[in-house]
């Protein structure tokens, strides 16, 4: 007669077969989802510049049409019918994740992971005279950690 053994678990090497491949799927998905946020954040910002810019274009034709020159407003977030998510009125740089600012001619904007970014600003110059020139609205720039 034939003595058969009753198996009621998992041996200990199969569970630390299993942890092991948790852990490097783990070791996979973070960063992945981690670069996602980033690429997410990224997008966001790039939708607000490109209100303003569409913003600030549609304050230039109003100007013109009313007073004959194409002028931007001195707080690019003027030439928008609704502000973005965020938007503070504070004359620092952003410093609370999710905030939009203004000031010393530069837009900035905090990130969930606390990385700063800022647009340069410039209305431009519409006096009338040869001094004239359109305004501008730069590139991200990262904003160096205190």
């Amino acid at each position: 007669m034939k003595h058969t053994k009753s198996r009621n678990g998992f041996t200990l090497i199969e569970l630390i077969i299993v942890m092991v491949i948790l852990g490097i799927m783990a070791a996979v998905a973070v960063p992945r989802y981690l670069d996602s946020i980033s690429n997410a954040e990224e997008a966001a910002e790039d939708a607000v510049i490109s209100s303003i810019r569409a913003g600030l274009t549609q304050y230039a034709n109003n100007s013109l049409y009313e007073s004959g020159r194409a002028e931007w407003p001195t707080n690019p977030f003027d030439a928008l019918s609704e502000k973005p998510a965020g938007y503070s009125t504070d004359v620092t740089d952003a410093d609370v994740d999710g905030e939009w600012t203004f000031s010393n001619s530069r837009i900035t904007h905090q990130r969930a992971d606390n990385s700063r970014f800022a647009w340069t600003y410039d209305k431009g110059t519409q006096g009338g005279g040869d001094d004239a020139k359109i305004g501008s609205l730069g590139p991200r720039t990262a904003i160096p950690q205190p």
